[in-house]
């Protein structure tokens, strides 16, 4: 048995010998990002140890590291093996700190008819509260006045909770944070493996569930509500999340035939899942459309009334999954695709998630000279995925980077005087230099690539499956609080979008927060939304013998 002590955090356990510091961590219950879940690629474990501790653990090295960070006693907390007592000090953690997340979406015009009523019996003095046909519950006095809902848009990533007043259809606040699971694992595939394990499932519920709470009780506080006056949760989120949610085993999502073990389109007591709200509340799941076609894109369908556009409407959600929808007068087809984490700034050497100082808008000016900002105008300190996505879309436009995803050699090549300075080589590998701190590799150009390349071959097999030509659509609607913060030449330049979609392109934001409002202020979207997914085809991009052929094709600028 060795002693590992986690410095910061003042806590010490006896653990096993060849056991890794990220597994001792979990085990003492201290967070340590590993968004790959401890699989050693995207590099955002590191700890620091002292000379001392150094000589009892086993890593090997990792590429993920750069020289100067070992010699200053940088691990990878995944990959680090214990075989003595150690000494660790964890790094800082920025989960909610200034994340900047949208919290607001496309929407219409309905009627208020929530499915959550209060009904004052004078006579008896009390008050009745009433779900669709059934009696919830029964308070004393008069309390019809205070009626209140939620909505959280539970994403893969971020959390965006919404207070609702059910009498008046009033939004009250929003609050935006960290999905916390995303600290030990950051993808949908990584989280389902985590999750298959009672120990993963739980970790997952418990992180969940008590961000949630935190963020409703917020909510509750600054609006001077109670929280026991809130009787519904409406969660939209893909089809991972609400099992997740719903602390549902989501192991079937990971094998075939992926069949998801809930469907929505359900009510859950709230009390049974550990949700904060009224003794009586319930949670409401939207319905899914199958196991990688999830509820949030249910409820962007109903918020961008996707079924009542005529002509051909494509709908993209552009995140670390990548789900699209097109219509023709609208009949809906479907598909996904896991487009990766690169688009939230991980497996990216200098990548960062969208919190102050990560770049959020990169553009190069006509005589070369750049233009950066960077969120809370603070020094750069990584870049975030809308910026990731402008850095590479701009180096394609100006030649710095080729059709086929390499950097050019400034000699051989036609580029502007600041561009060809700012190319530089780094341990004998090309780089550009965005600042002096925060650079862009060949490595994280490959990234950007992958994660494109995997939702514009999606795009392209479900245009193909209708025998539509990229031409041929009318508007191109970019859903997600990713993709609200893109800019439409980015897309475009990279290649994430065909050239004929150029002034097509709307941008909707977060429509999975703004349908789940749908959801919660009138019942009759419920069953429309149930009766519309029954219909929607999905499109299997397995079931097409050349998708891998047409992904390598996607890859290219």
């Amino acid at each position: 048995m060795s002693v590992i002590t986690f410095v910061n955090e003042n806590k010490k356990i006896k653990i096993e010998e060849e056991v890794t510091i990220l597994e001792a961590a979990r085990q003492i219950g201290i967070t340590i990002e590993s968004p790959c879940n401890g699989v050693g690629v995207c590099g955002k474990c590191k700890v620091r140890l002292d000379r001392k501790s150094m000589e009892n653990i086993f890593h090997g090295g990792s590429h993920r590291l750069s020289g100067k960070e070992e010699s200053e006693g940088h691990v990878l907390a995944c990959e680090a093996r214990i075989t003595g007592d150690i000494r660790v000090e964890t790094l800082g953690n920025e989960r909610n700190k200034a994340l900047k997340i949208l919290n607001h979406g496309k929407s219409f015009d309905f009627n208020l008819d929530s499915f959550i009523k209060k009904r004052y019996a004078q006579v008896d003095d009390l008050t009745y509260i009433v779900g669709g046909e059934n009696i919830l519950g029964i308070e004393e006095g008069n309390t019809e006045s205070e009626n209140y809902g939620v909505v959280v848009d539970i994403g893969t990533t971020t959390l965006v909770a919404s207070l609702v007043n059910l009498n008046t259809g009033e939004e009250l606040g929003s609050l935006s944070a960290l999905n916390p699971q995303a600290i030990h694992a950051q993808d949908v595939l990584s989280r389902i493996k985590l999750a298959s394990h009672e120990s993963g499932l739980a970790l997952m519920y418990s992180e969940l569930v008590g961000e949630i709470n935190r963020m409703i009780g917020d909510l509750a506080g600054l609006n001077h509500i109670r929280r026991d006056r809130i009787y519904e949760a409406v969660f939209s989120g893909n089809t991972c999340m609400l099992h997740l949610a719903a602390n549902i085993n989501p192991y079937s999502l990971g094998k075939y035939p992926y069949i998801p073990e809930i469907t929505g389109a359900l009510h859950l007591k709230a009390a049974e899942r550990d949700i904060g709200i009224s003794q009586f509340g319930i949670i409401y799941l939207p319905p899914v459309i199958s196991a990688y076609v999830g509820a949030d894109i249910t409820s962007g369908i109903l918020a961008s009334q996707l079924i009542e556009k005529a002509g051909i409407t494509l709908f993209v959600d552009i995140g670390t999954n990548g789900e699209m929808v097109i219509g023709l007068d609208g009949r809906l087809s479907a598909t996904s695709t896991a487009a990766g984490p690169a688009f939230e700034g991980m497996n990216i050497t200098h990548g960062m998630r969208a919190g102050n100082g990560a770049i959020e808008f990169f553009n190069i000016e006509v005589d070369g000279n750049i233009l950066v900002k960077t969120i809370g105008d603070e020094e750069a300190k990584g870049i975030c995925g809308s910026g990731l996505l402008d850095i590479v879309g701009e180096l394609v436009a100006f030649g710095v980077i080729n059709k086929n995803g390499k950097f050019v050699e400034p000699g051989t090549a036609e580029i502007l005087a600041p561009l060809k300075e700012r190319l530089v080589k780094q341990d004998g590998k090309p780089v550009f230099k965005i600042t002096d701190k925060v650079i862009l590799t060949q490595k994280d150009v490959r990234q950007v690539q992958l994660a494109k390349g995997a939702v514009r071959a999606g795009i392209e097999f479900l245009l193909k499956s209708k025998d539509i030509k990229a031409s041929d659509v009318d508007r191109v609607l970019i859903a997600g609080s990713f993709g609200y913060h893109l800019r439409e030449k980015s897309l475009i330049h990279i290649g994430l979008l065909p050239l004929e979609f150029n002034q097509k392109i709307e941008f909707i934001g977060n429509t999975s927060k703004s349908g789940g409002h749908a959801y919660l202020l009138n019942q009759t979207y419920r069953s429309v939304m149930e009766e519309v997914v029954k219909d929607i085809e999905v499109v299997e991009l397995a079931n097409y013998k050349d998708f891998d052929k047409v992904f390598v094709n996607c890859l290219s600028f």
